[in-house]
């Protein structure tokens, strides 16, 4: 264990209201300082900071202690970590001899730190270092990004190799399971050789606040038949959802400016960063969310939000407006001329003209939208299209939390438009009550499935398949069972429409799509007992290299012949009607993947919802040690659940690996 004298040595060092302060906007009160409470939502700080006693307080919801609480529960780690990491910061040094034990949650969470920062110095070094990285020296040369940049956002390289970072990391004694963990490696068909994830990139190093590296972006050098960016997995210290990029370098910029740019990507945060405009994120490539807000919020009350100038970049911009306005962010817009994004803005015309043209053009949501929309569409000649708009506006007025903010923009928006106070504030009140309501039915969800105590783990779930045989469940991710006999034919249940869909997509799109849905569900995810078995056959006959698809099965013994009239025909069924009725053929996976992704949404939310009725009644036949097993299962399920109803399937799913991406044993040795 850590000495007695080293704890005080360190609590002495640590200036709690810096550490505070990377979290917490604070403001002066008195001899101490007040902020938002960053463990609950609130409108009116209530969180005090007293340096000279060394503590937080916060009167609205509890939450108090010192600086190695603040630590532990801001960074989810444990005592003796938070004592390390903040001895890291302040230089005071710690005997490695007193090393502590850790728990099994916190062991496994530094060894995946370990392992990211590993990698993080590893596709540094090679970027600088290696010969084979000269395109990814010269693409980032091309983009004009200097040397000190490089080095501040730690961009890299993955070489084009299929264990380079796996075999560099084994060396230096870091764990296959720690590089599985932390998404930086996968195993082949068979899964027992691993290789990188990476291969062939420009990487981007994604840090949470503090400025450990917590995933990783990789974009493709040149013109390979693969995705343009891939991103790390979710992991035990990443959640995409609440992570912005470049905030560990814009956090205190963002205080001094009062306000945070937000960009689309990587680049345009890098461009504006080395022009000079320091207060700027990104969201990593994914929608805004309520948690990125919070953390915005954090260290700033304005939100300047810079989308591409085209149709798509405009409606991610709309679309988040009502997240920020949520949270109670004053919200700015800014649309540059056509053709240009940030990146190539300043890089043209520097960071001068960047902050006069914003300046000058950035506007309230209100007159944003009104004069874009006057812009592109006629205004006074259309009152249908002038009465949506209107009501459209009124809707994100209605999030906003202080009262006296949406008079002043309802005040705002009829200088406007013209059409009368009194009609908007009627018009607004409708807003209102829909917004409540619909926060009403948010509130009554989270309690309903409210667990803040413990985060799902799939090994808790497995464990207790492992001990119960008769729950009859395998590991998500793992390969299912296959026998050379064919299973007896089960008793007939209904069949929902996300189970067949599901086998439908493995059906039509053979091999490549079997290998992605056979890796993100199994056959126990099948209420329906005809389907699972079909879903373990579909595995077999990948596994044996066979051919997949709807004449294959058509030509089966019964009961598959009907099975898959019933799947493939029922698909279409709909569309074939709409199309003989309106004369238009509808398209019935413009993307197969994203269908894929839907259908697996909602099929692993029936099956935790088995298993939580299955749990439930196990807990009530359970007593001692095994109730408390059977509570922690139920809570983690519950939290799964609402993990996977509150998140966009596109965001609870990877995307498919490219064609070529896909390694072979040989080339794997």
């Amino acid at each position: 264990m850590i000495a007695d004298e080293k704890k005080e040595e360190v609590r002495e060092a640590a200036d709690i209201v810096d550490v505070v302060s990377d979290y917490v906007k604070l403001k002066r009160s008195g001899s101490g300082f007040v902020g938002l409470c960053p463990f609950h939502n609130e409108k009116t700080p209530s969180f005090h900071v007293t340096p000279r006693l060394g503590i937080y307080k916060c009167f609205g919801c509890g939450a108090a202690g010192d600086v190695f609480n603040f630590v532990m529960e801001m960074e989810g780690v444990g005592f003796t970590e938070a004592i390390r990491e903040l001895a890291d910061r302040f230089g005071v040094f710690i005997p490695q001899e007193e090393e502590p034990e850790y728990d099994e949650q916190n062991y496994l969470k530094e060894g995946i730190y370990h392992a990211l920062r590993f990698a993080g110095l590893f596709f540094y070094r090679s970027l600088i270092e290696r010969e084979d990285a000269e395109k990814a020296r010269a693409y980032l040369k091309n983009r004009k990004f200097t040397g000190q940049t490089i080095k501040k956002y730690g961009l890299g390289f993955a070489p084009d190799e299929w264990r380079g970072l796996l075999e560099s990391a084994q060396s230096a004694g870091i764990k296959e399971k720690y590089l599985q963990e932390a998404g930086l490696i996968k195993f082949g068909r068979n899964g027992e050789k691993a290789y990188d994830t990476f291969r062939n990139r420009v990487m981007f190093p994604i840090f949470n606040p503090s400025g450990k590296v917590i995933a990783f972006g990789g974009r493709v050098i040149g013109k390979a038949k693969s995705a343009k960016y891939i991103n790390s997995p979710q992991t035990l210290v990443y959640n995409k959802s609440e992570v912005l990029y470049g905030i560990q370098v814009a956090k205190n910029e963002i205080r001094k400016e009062k306000e945070a740019i937000l960009v689309e990507g990587y680049t345009d945060v890098l461009s504006l960063h080395q022009a000079g405009i320091k207060n700027v994120i990104s969201t990593s490539g994914t929608a805004l969310t309520p948690q990125q807000m919070r953390v915005v919020h954090r260290y700033g009350d304005t939100l300047l939000i810079i989308y591409d100038s085209d149709n798509a970049g405009q409606s991610a911009m709309l679309r988040g407006l009502n997240i920020a306005l949520r949270e109670g962010l004053e919200v700015r817009l800014l649309q540059l001329p056509e053709g240009d994004d940030p990146d190539s803005f300043v890089k043209q015309f520097g960071k001068d003209s960047f902050l006069e043209y914003k300046k000058k053009e950035s506007m309230d949501f209100v007159s944003f939208i009104v004069d874009r929309d006057k812009q592109n569409n006629d205004w006074d000649g259309n009152p249908v299209h002038k009465k949506k708009m209107i009501s459209q506006i009124l809707h994100s007025i209605a999030h906003i939390p202080d009262a006296v903010s949406r008079e002043t923009f309802v005040l705002h928006l009829n200088q406007k438009v013209k059409v009368g106070d009194r009609a908007l504030f009627e018009e607004l009140g409708k807003e209102l009550a829909a917004v409540k309501r619909n926060e009403a039915k948010e509130k009554q969800r989270r309690r309903r499935y409210n667990d803040n105590n413990k985060a799902f783990s799939n090994n808790d779930i497995n464990n207790y398949s492992q001990n119960n045989p008769e729950s009859n469940r395998i590991p998500d991710g793992r390969e299912t069972p296959v026998t050379n006999e064919k299973p007896e034919q089960p008793t007939q249940k209904r069949m929902d429409p996300f189970e067949k869909e599901v086998i439908r997509l493995m059906l039509e799109y053979g091999r490549k799509m079997v290998e992605y849905i056979g890796n993100l569900c199994n056959a126990d995810h099948f209420e329906n007992d005809q389907l699972s078995m079909f879903f373990e056959d579909l595995i077999n006959r990948y596994k044996k290299g066979q051919e997949i698809s709807v004449e294959v099965y058509m030509s089966y013994d019964p009961p598959y012949p009907a099975l898959v009239s019933e799947i493939v025909m029922d698909a279409y069924g709909v569309s074939e009607k709409s199309a003989k009725r309106t004369g238009v053929q509808v398209v019935k996976d413009s993307n197969p993947y994203k269908t894929a992704k839907s259908a697996l949404k909602t099929l692993k939310i029936h099956y935790l919802d088995r298993l939580n009725e299955k749990f439930g009644a196990d807990y009530l036949m359970a007593s001692g040690s095994e109730k408390m097993e059977m509570n922690n299962l139920l809570r983690d399920v519950t939290r799964e659940r609402t993990r996977l109803e509150t998140n966009p399937s596109d965001e609870l799913f990877p995307d498919p690996e490219p064609d070529n991406e896909e390694p072979t044993d040989d080339q794997i040795s």
